[in-house]
C-alpha cells in the first residue's frame, strides 16, 4: 500500500537570490543612476564622452572617500558634521608644512594624524562624554574652522616655488592631486577605487564590521554580546576623521590654494545626503559600500549633466535638495514597512 506524500512547495536558493537581489536598497538606487544615466545621454552627447565619465570619477572622488567613512558613522547610529571643517584644518595644515620645506611623507602623516586625532576627540566626546553626537560634531564644526583661521591667520594658502616649497617635493604632492594614471586615470579617483575596496573589505568581511553592525542595530544587545561598545564607535569616528583629511589633502593638491573661512563649507551636507541616498539609515544598523559609491554616483552624474545641460546653478542645489529630501523619505518609507 502506497501512502500519499504530501508535497510541500519550495523556494530554490536562486530564485531566493533574485527576489532578495530586486528587494536590496541598492537595487533601487542602481536603477535609478542607470535612468538619469541614459537620460543625460540622449540630452546631452557630451556625457557619455571617455573624458567627460572620467571627469565625473574625478568630481566625486572627494566626495566618494569622505562618504566612505560617513558610512561607517551612520551605520554605527552616529552622525559627524565636522568633515568639511576636518577637510579645510588637514589640507591647509599640510600645504604649509611643505611650503616651510617639510618632505612630503612627513608633512602627509602629520596631516593624516591630526584628522585621526579630531576624530578620535568626537568619537570620545559622543561616548565617554555622553554628548550626543549631533552636538558634539556640531561644535567641533566651529573649532576646527577656528583653529583653521588662526594656524593661517584668516589667509589664503598657496602650495607653489615662490612660497618656499621644494621643488621635488612640489612636483610629487601635486601629482597626488593632479596625476593621471597611464595619462588616463585621474589619482584622485585611484585612491578613491583603494578607499572604497578597503572600506568594503573592512565593513564587510571581517568581525569588526559585524560589530559596526551589530553596535547600530542595538547598544544593549552588542553591549550583551560582549561589544565594547564605546571603542567600536569611537573607532568608526577616527576613520571619518582620517579620510576627511585624506580628501582635504587631495584637494589643495589638485588646486593648491586655499582659504580656511571658505575650503570645505557645505561639504558635510553632500557627505551625509550621498551616503543617505546610497541606502544608509540615520537610525543606524543599516548601509553598505556599494550603496554609498552608488550615492556617491547619483549626486555626481546629477551635478555634471545639469552643468551639461546649461541648467542655473540655483537650480541645481533646488534639484539636488529635492533629490536628499526623497531618498530620506523612501527611507523612512521602506523601514516602516519593514516595522522598524
Amino acid at each position: 500500500m502506497v501512502k500519499d506524500v504530501q508535497m510541500t512547495p519550495t523556494t530554490s536558493p536562486i530564485s531566493e537570490k533574485i527576489k532578495n537581489l530586486f528587494l536590496a536598497r541598492e537595487t533601487g538606487v542602481l536603477v535609478a543612476l542607470i535612468v538619469m544615466a541614459i537620460f543625460l545621454s540622449l540630452a546631452t552627447p557630451a556625457f557619455l564622452s571617455v573624458r567627460n565619465l572620467l571627469n565625473v570619477g574625478r568630481q566625486v572622488s572627494l566626495l566618494g572617500i569622505m562618504s566612505v567613512g560617513m558610512t561607517y558613522v551612520l551605520i554605527s547610529r552616529e552622525v559627524d558634521l565636522s568633515v568639511g571643517s576636518i577637510y579645510a584644518l588637514v589640507g591647509l595644515i599640510t600645504g604649509m608644512l611643505i611650503v616651510m620645506g617639510w618632505g612630503l611623507v612627513p608633512a602627509l602623516l602629520i596631516g593624516l594624524l591630526i584628522g585621526a586625532m579630531v576624530g578620535f576627540i568626537n568619537g570620545w566626546l559622543s561616548t565617554y562624554g555622553s554628548l550626543p553626537s549631533f552636538i558634539t560634531t556640531l561644535g567641533m564644526m566651529s573649532v576646527a574652522r577656528g583653529a583653521a583661521l588662526l594656524i593661517t591667520n584668516g589667509e589664503p594658502v598657496t602650495v607653489n616655488e615662490i612660497q618656499g616649497a621644494d621643488p621635488q617635493t612640489l612636483s610629487q604632492f601635486y601629482y597626488l592631486g593632479q596625476g593621471r594614471v597611464f595619462d588616463l586615470i585621474p589619482m584622485q579617483l585611484l585612491f578613491f577605487v583603494i578607499v572604497a575596496i578597503l572600506g568594503w573589505i573592512l565593513l564587510s568581511k571581517t568581525v569588526f564590521g559585524f560589530k559596526i553592525y551589530a553596535v547600530g542595530g542595538s547598544d544593549k544587545a552588542a553591549r550583551v554580546s560582549g561589544i565594547k561598545v564605546y571603542n567600536i564607535k569611537i573607532w568608526a569616528f577616527v576613520i571619518m576623521g582620517f579620510l576627511s583629511g585624506l580628501a582635504g589633502i587631495l584637494s589643495i593638491a589638485f588646486l593648491p590654494s586655499g582659504q580656511a573661512g571658505r575650503t570645505g563649507v557645505g561639504l558635510e551636507l553632500d557627505v551625509i545626503a550621498a551616503t543617505i541616498v546610497g541606502g544608509a539609515s540615520l537610525a543606524g544598523g543599516e548601509g553598505t559600500i556599494l550603496g554609498t559609491i552608488l550615492g556617491v554616483l547619483i549626486i555626481g552624474v546629477l551635478r555634471n549633466g545639469l552643468i551639461l545641460m546649461g541648467i542655473s546653478a540655483f537650480w541645481q542645489e533646488t534639484m539636488i535638495g529635492a533629490v536628499i529630501i526623497l531618498a530620506v523619505g523612501v527611507d523612512k518609507w521602506t523601514r516602516s514597512r519593514r516595522g522598524l
